[in-house]
């Protein structure tokens, strides 16, 4: 498996004074692709920090509509053909082309999965279409009826699980990490990543593997921001409930209207911003 981080020189120039530069090592986040193939096809390339690779993929074919149980994915392997070669000549795995397969009917999902274009806030459908297909994807057409709540008082106890789970991110502040909460305000999972995105994947497939089944309920708790890609895919697992530490994007809070979710942002400090599914809180017991 690959590095999470790696040690790079690195030259320190103060504004003030910078002929008083210095060299010194410093610790950065590693980011390297990975292709998943299924079928023989090629399902997507994203650009992640190596580690945990199953839960995303798992969480990220979950959020295309392609799972909908962990055992929808039968085997994962590395392909054995993806080398490079090593400090010392010699060929090595670089593990970052991933082969699953799938069950017949996730393998039959994944052309309209494709079709839709679902895979990027960046490159898909755009504005009210975007929640248009997503909501024909869930059940009932949204997540009204998901009966999870959430007591406000807790919402700095959660931030600060999160916190303590960003241990790649203390070592080099260059990692976003999420975190997926039971109803009750137990850690489900937590991961981080050098994208946002890859970081809600590699939690909510490791709660898939771990046998949660849809709806999760629960909530999905954020070091980002809340973009539409992150509501899609916490809508996609049946979490109502999605709290940011930074702002959301004006889709992403027409989407969780639309879907009947809770989402805040801005959780810092002694306040949040509840931009909507307020209903879901409840006021300190």
């Amino acid at each position: 498996m690959g590095r999470v981080t790696a040690r790079l020189p690195v030259t320190k120039v103060r504004y003030a004074d910078p002929s008083g530069a210095r060299r010194r090592a410093d610790v950065v986040a590693v980011e390297e692709p990975l292709e998943v193939r299924a079928g023989g096809q090629v399902l997507t390339v994203t650009m992640r920090t190596p580690g945990d690779d199953l839960d995303l993929v798992h969480g990220w074919l979950l959020a295309e509509g392609v799972l909908r149980r962990a055992e929808d994915l039968r085997t994962a392997r590395y392909c054995a053909g993806a080398v490079e070669t090593g400090p010392d000549g010699t060929p090595q795995n670089t593990y970052n082309v991933l082969d699953v397969d799938l069950a017949p009917e996730a393998l039959a999902a994944v052309p309209a999965a494709q079709r839709l274009g679902l895979t990027s806030s960046a490159c898909g459908v755009c504005g009210s279409a975007s929640i248009e297909v997503l909501a024909a994807k869930l059940p009932g057409g949204g997540l009204a009826d998901v009966d999870t709540t959430l007591d406000i008082a807790t919402i700095p106890e959660l931030v600060e699980g999160l916190g303590a789970a960003q241990r790649t991110f203390a070592k080099t502040g260059g990692t976003h990490a999420a975190a997926l909460y039971g109803a009750g305000g137990e850690l489900r999972s937590a991961a981080e990543d050098v994208g946002r995105h890859n970081a809600v994947d590699k939690v909510i497939g490791a709660a898939l593997r771990a046998g949660a089944e849809v709806p999760f309920g629960g909530i999905l708790l954020v070091s980002s921001r809340a973009s539409f890609e992150i509501v899609q895919k916490a809508a996609m697992a049946g979490v109502p409930i999605v709290i940011a530490l930074s702002a959301p994007s004006s889709l992403a809070v027409e989407a969780a209207r639309d879907l009947g979710m809770t989402l805040l942002a801005f959780a810092r400090g002694e306040s949040v911003n509840m931009y909507v599914g307020g209903e879901r809180l409840r006021p300190p017991s």
